[in-house]
């Protein structure tokens, strides 16, 4: 090899996470084929895969760009449609648009920017303007309902965003039955038993479902959402005997003939009834298909490819198998729409390449070297600590092991188990596993109860044998990776017919590749299943999969295998395309933990690999030694010793005011609203004003002339209190909604009057014009303040309204989780520890753990307790820091405050009502609130509410 092709390992990767997950993309890694290096491009890289070049013989092909030309398209638009507001959407949409995006709501369940995205794409399609959507022609596959695709990378978070898509149409369809482009019955379609089990928290009554987990759904519309029935199918659901089959099986003599009932094939509509159970008389239902890339087409003119070709001949009758299933589906009740979900969307075209297939209906796209730049997966790098000139010459052929002159023709043939493998992969596999057997030491010294994974992705049968016997027979000079009982061999088509649950197939497992021990005299069929479970457990302590630590599979591992422990991983298979890659790398790329860095960035973990074509995907280079175990976490759960420090609470979704049927104000009593113009113009980008600049080009350009000119101020203010009516507070008032409404409206017109709004900029209240556009600009503001100083007063009763399906909340139903934030174990808490998010906290803590006063306690962290308030016409989530059982047994909501805000004060008002509502309704118990503004004050904030009860209905705020 000459200086410049060893060149390129001089230019390092040091840092490969160069993106906020949270935001959309600003730069990425580009592979500069002159300069053989990466090098950081701003802005975000288009949607796109890398194919091989055509007969390329080196070793750092640059490959072939080939655009995602429509998803280059729609970017743009749904961006700034994004930016424009969500123009078109329905209430219910815009209401989750904007709790999705709302920090406060995601307290423990931020979205990444690919995860709304995606959503907001498909929302785009149906719901945006439709002039925003010229020329966007989406082309199908052929069939007869409309499928649109999310290329999302393995690892970016599909499930949540299938149940987003459920959410959004569910509250639809229940809120306005009449809209024909939503529905409430949904059918989601999985490519095995693995997948469909964990698709099960899609289900909205699932103990753990997502939409409740990570706050998909707010509290308020869980009960509209259980109204819409979600279906979960294996794909070999969708299998039924035509009547050729049943005719060879009566041939065969398989099937009796004189069965009447199984003669003729199937009817549509029993079909229908078959697969779809409770939904078989829904119509136009919703179908979401995970790993979608199994559901296409088969090509007429590549029949007689798949009849040759085997792996292939599988692949086209799953995809028939599935795809026709769905098209019966759709004859008989008809599919409203198919939402497609998968990394690598692209399927066997019979003609040139698989990648001449990728689907047509691809919609967005986060591909994973946009999930390796955010960090939403592990980061790859090839690393080989010998600096000696023969391991940096080798290191190049590392990167194409399987395309390497002494490699390809080896292992492309049908050789026996006990053949030595080529050189090439013999050193490989000793870098790679002495660098595996650094990482299992220094696994083991942290305590990390199960060893580190390597991972083979072999090219045939013959070469994952050769591989395991070079293992089992000290072939490779690394004793720990060959423990036979720790060797896991994998072969897709015995897995697939381990996840046909219902079939009677016949099943091959090769000796040695279940553990006889831990399994004995089981039949084939459960010999399967043992294997499938091990598959699945691998790296979960105390499952059957806990030791593995040597995984050889042949073609890919199967979707669903989502093992975090996977450290190390070896490619001998071709790779013709980065879509390619992903199917292999991607099985092993899965995070341990999210936790952010010092730059606001994901810390890396990382997967070392080699024989990947990584021109097609951007890599760390080093000598940094081998992936470190992950952080230790805290698993933080109830205890059922501590069960006496349980604490329960009412679930209130809303509180319902009933009030007075003649509205009133003391004028007296209305504090004054300040109005800060920098503020205000920062938001609506009206920099020109504030500056006090004479631009009536800008003034006009925007808009503001003829603002100022023809709103009537009383428009939109009976606008305002309209929708605030309509959506939000839904008064208890006797008398017709529209002399409530003219009664607000004057109020507030007569506050707007009342010299009670005082404007931070003398520019604003000399400049008549300028001082309405501000009060316009500000109106929401306005209508929320004034509205809740004609609540404070004209309330006559609270009345709390609590969720249906789940009235009581309680610390025995918080799910266990983990973090690597500091926490110490407590006493009185029935959870196993504390979190602490600073100093204070824990100071606290150990007061309410000493205290005489207090007997129960427990910090507000994963509780799902939260008080809903409304702040500039918003409606928000407030979750207070503690709850707390005094030694009276009355309840303390705790809050702990350094500073305070005019938002704080928002909340607190939100908070005393609740605390109302609660007391006069009785039955919960007597709860107290208050707030902490120094760690010295708590005995006596608790000793107010010990002398105080019941519960005052007003605490200073």
């Amino acid at each position: 090899m000459n200086n410049r092709s060893i060149s390129q390992y001089e230019r390092k990767i040091t840092k490969l996470i160069i993106n906020n997950p949270y935001d959309e993309p600003q730069r990425y890694w580009l592979y500069n084929r002159e300069n053989r290096d990466f090098h950081i491009k701003e802005g975000r890289r288009p949607a796109g895969y890398v194919m091989a070049t055509p007969n390329f013989r080196g070793f750092d092909d640059p490959g072939i760009a080939v655009e995602i030309a429509l998803v280059n398209k729609i970017r743009p638009r749904v961006k700034a449609w994004r930016e424009s507001g969500y123009a078109g959407v329905t209430g219910i949409t815009k209401r989750l648009l904007e709790y999705w995006h709302d920090p406060e709501q995601r307290q423990h369940s931020r979205f990444f920017f690919c995860q709304l995205e995606t959503i907001e794409t498909l929302i785009w399609l149906t719901e945006a303007p439709a002039a925003d959507r010229v020329g966007i022609d989406i082309e199908g596959d052929g069939g007869g309902f409309e499928r649109w695709c999310s290329k999302m990378a393995t690892g970016s978070g599909k499930t949540i965003v299938m149940a987003m898509i459920i959410a959004w149409n569910f509250l639809n369809k229940v809120t306005n039955p009449m809209d024909t482009r939503f529905n409430k019955y949904a059918l989601a379609v999985a490519p095995g038993l693995t997948v469909k089990n964990r698709l099960q928290v899609l289900q909205p009554a699932h103990e753990e479902n997502y939409y409740e987990a990570f706050n998909i759904v707010p509290t308020t519309l869980m009960d509209k959402l259980r109204q819409g029935t979600v279906l979960i199918q294996n794909w070999h659901t969708l299998a039924w005997d035509t009547q050729e089959k049943l005719d060879k099986k009566i041939e065969k003599g398989q099937l009796r003939s004189v069965d009447k009932r199984k003669r003729t094939e199937i009817s549509g509509a029993a079909y229908v009834r078959q697969v779809l159970g409770e939904m078989a008389n829904a119509r136009n239902i919703l179908v979401i298909n995970d790993e979608a890339h199994h559901a296409w087409r088969v090509n007429p003119e590549a029949i007689g490819k798949y009849q040759r070709i085997g792996s292939e001949k599988d692949s086209a009758e799953e995809a028939t198998i599935w795809v026709g299933g769905l098209d019966r589906i759709h004859e008989q009740r008809g599919i409203l729409r198919c939402f497609d979900l998968s990394a690598t969307p692209f399927s066997p075209s019979g003609k040139r390449t698989a990648e001449d297939a990728l689907f047509t209906w691809i919609v967005s796209d986060f591909g994973l070297n946009d999930a390796i730049e955010s960090g939403l997966v592990k980061t790859p790098r090839v690393v080989v600590r010998d600096d000696s000139i023969v391991t940096r010459e080798l290191k190049s052929r590392l990167y194409h092991i399987y395309a390497d002159d002494e490699v390809k023709d080896d292992i492309n043939r049908p050789a026996e188990e006990a053949e030595p493998l080529p050189d090439l992969i013999a050193n490989a596999y000793y870098l790679l596993g002495m660098d595996w057997q650094i990482a299992k030491q220094a696994w083991e010294q942290a305590k990390h109860p199960v060893p580190p994974v390597m991972i083979t992705v072999a090219n045939r049968t013959e070469t994952s044998a050769r591989i395991k016997y070079a293992f089992e027979h000290n072939k490779i000079l690394i004793p720990e990776l060959c423990n036979t009982d720790q060797i896991l061999q994998i072969d897709s088509k015995v897995l697939n017919a381990a996840e046909a649950e219902t079939e009677a197939v016949e099943i091959e497992v090769a000796a040695g590749d279940v553990n006889q021990e831990a399994a004995p005299k089981l039949t084939k069929r459960q010999q399967a299943e043992w294997l499938r479970q091990t598959v699945d457990t691998v790296g979960e302590e105390g499952k059957p999969g806990e030791r593995i630590q040597n995984v050889i599979s042949v073609g890919m591992l199967s979707e669903g295998w989502d093992t975090k422990t996977v450290t190390h991983i070896m490619g001998l298979r071709a790779f013709s395309s980065q879509l390619l890659c992903e199917q292999v790398v991607g099985r092993g790329l899965r995070r341990v933990s999210y936790d952010v860095g010092e730059d606001g960035l994901f810390e890396a973990e990382y997967v070392n690999i080699f024989g990947i074509p990584f021109t097609f995907l951007p890599h760390e280079e080093g000598e940094d030694g081998p992936p470190p175990p992950p952080l230790p976490k805290t698993r933080i759960e109830p205890m059922k010793e501590k069960s006496k420090h349980e604490i329960r609470w009412p679930n209130v979704i809303r509180i319902d005011h009933v009030y007075r049927p003649l509205l009133t104000l003391d004028w007296q009593k209305v504090k004054i609203l300040e109005i800060d113009p920098y503020e205000t113009i920062t938001q609506a980008d009206l920099a020109a004003i504030i500056s006090g600049q004479a631009n009536p080009a800008v003034k006009a350009a925007i808009g503001l002339e003829k603002i100022a000119a023809e709103t009537r101020v009383q428009t939109i203010v009976f606008k305002v209190a309209a929708s605030i009516y309509n959506a939000e507070q839904r008064p208890d008032w006797k008398g017709p909604k529209e002399m409530f409404l003219a009664k607000v409206v004057r109020l507030v017109e007569a506050f707007i009057q009342s010299g009670k709004i005082v404007i931070k900029n003398n520019l604003f209240n000399e400049d008549e014009s300028k001082n309405k556009i501000l009060i316009i600009l500000n109106m929401n503001k306005i209508i929320q303040y004034i509205w809740s100083e004609i609540r404070a007063e004209n309330t006559e009763k609270l009345t709390p309204v609590f969720d249906r399906e789940n009235p009581i909340r309680s610390t025995s139903g918080v799910r266990a989780w983990f973090t690597s934030k500091p926490c110490e174990r407590v006493e009185k808490s029935h959870l196993s520890h504390c979190v602490y998010d600073s100093g204070w906290e824990a100071t606290e803590v150990y007061f309410l753990e000493q205290s005489d006063l207090v007997t129960s306690f427990v910090k507000n962290d994963h509780l799902g307790f939260s008080i809903l308030y409304n702040h500039h016409g918003i409606i928000r989530k407030y979750y207070t820091d503690f709850l707390v059982r005094l030694a009276n047994g009355e309840y303390l909501i705790l809050e702990v405050k350094g500073t305070d805000s005019q938002q704080d004060k928002t909340k607190r008002k939100y908070l005393n009502q609740w605390v109302q509502a609660v007391n006069e309704q009785g039955g919960f118990g007597t709860w107290h609130w208050d707030v902490s503004f120094h760690p010295s004050d708590i005995e006596h904030k608790i000793r107010k509410c010990m002398e105080n009860s019941p519960a005052p209905s007003v605490v200073a705020a």
